[in-house]
């Protein structure tokens, strides 16, 4: 079920760093490096096809913009939300 704006940036405040726009929560990562932001790419890919969930992805050298919405409710669900801090547990690994 789709959450609501105020859910949505209620939630926002337990997790660092997201930020909701355009019906998506959105997170920008910088690595360290191009393998380091490859690597963090492809962890965040296994977890996602674990959950049957995936995000769109954006790489630039050492930086990975994130961007969480269910396109089959059309916004920003539990799913995401469930997603975002499996990667942010994957980013503190």
């Amino acid at each position: 079920m789709r959450l609501e704006k105020q859910e949505i940036e209620d939630r926002l405040t337990k997790i660092s760093g997201w930020r909701y726009s355009n019906g998506s929560i959105i997170k920008d990562y910088r690595l360290g490096d191009f393998r380091e932001a490859m690597g963090f790419v492809v962890k965040i890919a296994l977890a996602a096809e674990k959950m049957e969930h995936h995000p769109d992805l954006t790489i630039e050298y050492d930086r990975v913009k994130v961007i969480l919405t269910t396109h089959a409710e059309n916004g920003v669900t539990e799913k995401d939300f469930n997603l975002a801090e499996t990667i942010e547990n994957l980013n503190r690994a």
